[in-house]
């Protein structure tokens, strides 16, 4: 490739969470780009218009919570780096709790009206049939879970390997004055108050033994889609099984996971414990739809609405959308992509967001950012120094170019996987936290002491990377 660097726009190919935010970090940063996105004129099987960052599953962007968890942390460090995404999630929030939710057609909306609006983002709405053309130069693909068959083939015949696909499932959206609220009540587990939040944030659905039991029974009878031939030995991703999968592993999983009743306690009945617990969380800004929290499904529609309308409080439940189930692909990113996700066997290619192999839309939206800031860099022969291991960024790139442990056996299952960001992709601390006077501490005391160590440690890390000084950066 012949470098022109400067007067070459950047191309990407895909108007998600990655691409948008990988867009709109190469136009601030003064450089032209070419933003290529095949909705509407090609849809798919999850998405419903054309705009930017439209979100198909949850609208919940996680923790907020920068001090004692990865993905809050995550979004402090993107606000840092002025995050096209994380403005819009903070402008555009809803009452979630300890979660940052966002109301998604305002969300996805002011998105598209940043990426329009920018006078170096030259949009161009088509698909791209197989790989990008060598003449395009630097070029990002953030196509996502989603990515085009004729695309996902090009990258095959190039690279030599199969893509690994797992299944991803949404769940149903309820209208809130169908919610019988005598049944059901307002509240956020311990009551935590988060962003835009009161602690009173989720609308809660309880349920007798009985009635679980026979909830159970029924989720594991249902009738499912069924599965195509090539999609029968795709595997779960587990942090977003189907709710009757989850079910067929143990009539206690459940109640141990998406329904667990702690934390909560009925109004109506104050002295009575529930077996299980059905939240549904605020989906819009007008507060009219509710999301089923933890309810991602492959029921078939006509089931779905049979067996959630024996859960208390949604006998007469209104859907504004059911639940459905939709194919990811992901690349075998630590043998195919380099430290800064450059495809090694054409560099001049970057990839960014789910199809690398991050799960979540934070951390989509975080390789689309760096994968930016790397074409940048490369493009005008700049040094971009690695993000340190300790900061949320820096672990989950490290966990798509190798973070992983690979299998030793020959022609055994590789065993990269999605992974949303956790506390477990960053290095160990140096020295276990103290109390006070130098006490050690032990349980729930050490746990969160620790983790606020890790996001000081990070903070502090990438300050020093930036060049920044650590009050700046938390003030930022």
């Amino acid at each position: 490739m012949t470098d022109n660097a400067e007067s070459l726009p950047i191309h990407i190919v895909g108007g998600g969470l990655a691409g948008s935010e990988a867009a709109w970090q190469i136009a601030e940063s003064g450089h032209d780009v070419v933003l290529h996105e095949m909705r509407p004129v090609r849809g798919t099987e999850a998405h419903h218009g054309g705009d930017f960052a439209e979100l198909v599953c949850s609208n919940s962007f996680r923790s907020d919570d920068a001090n004692g968890n990865a993905v809050g942390l995550l979004h402090q460090e993107m606000r840092t780096l002025g995050s096209l995404i994380l403005r819009a999630a903070d402008a555009h929030q809803v009452p979630a709790g300890g979660a940052l939710a966002v109301d998604r057609e305002g969300f996805a909306r002011a998105v598209t009206a940043a990426i329009e609006g920018h006078p170096r983002i030259r949009i161009v709405r088509e698909e791209v049939e197989g790989l990008p053309p060598e003449a395009w130069g630097r070029t990002i693909i953030a196509t996502g879970p989603l990515t085009a068959p004729s695309l996902a083939q090009g990258i095959r015949e190039l690279t030599g390997a199969e893509s690994l696909a797992f299944f991803d499932a949404i769940a149903p959206i309820v209208h809130r004055d169908s919610i019988d609220m005598g049944k059901a009540w307002f509240q956020s587990r311990y009551d935590k108050v988060g962003p835009g939040g009161t602690g009173a944030d989720y609308i809660n659905c309880p349920m007798d033994r009985d009635q679980y039991d026979r909830f159970i029974q029924a989720l594991v009878a249902g009738d499912k889609i069924g599965f195509k031939e090539w999609e029968a030995s795709t595997p779960y991703f587990d942090g977003c099984l189907p709710i009757e999968v989850m079910a067929e592993r143990g009539p206690e999983t459940l109640r141990h996971g998406p329904m667990k009743p702690v934390g909560l306690t009925n109004p109506h009945d104050p002295t009575v414990k529930a077996c299980a617990i059905v939240q549904l969380r605020q989906d819009n800004a007008l507060g009219t739809l509710y999301n089923m929290v933890g309810f991602q499904t492959k029921l078939t529609y006509s089931e779905q609405v049979r067996v959630f309308r024996t859960i208390p409080g949604l006998e007469n439940a209104e859907f504004a959308r059911l639940g459905g189930l939709h194919r990811n692909t992901y690349l075998d990113s630590p043998r195919l992509l380099d430290a800064t996700l450059r495809l090694k066997a054409r560099p001049s290619l970057r990839f960014a967001g789910q199809i690398t192999g991050c799960e979540g839309y934070v951390e989509s939206a975080a390789i689309g950012l760096m994968a930016g800031r790397f074409a940048v860099a490369e493009a005008r022969g700049e040094a971009l120094a690695p993000l340190p291991a300790t900061t949320a960024l820096g672990a989950l790139i490290g966990h798509i170019t190798g973070g992983h442990i690979a299998a030793e056996e020959a022609g055994a299952p590789r065993s990269f996987q999605p992974m949303n960001v956790n506390f477990g992709l960053f290095p160990p601390l140096d020295h276990a936290p103290k109390g006070e006077g130098g006490k050690r501490l032990k349980g729930p005391e050490k746990a969160v002491a620790k983790k606020k160590a890790m996001t000081d440690r990070a903070r502090a890390d990438l300050a020093a990377w930036l060049g920044h000084g650590p009050a700046q950066i938390a003030a930022e």
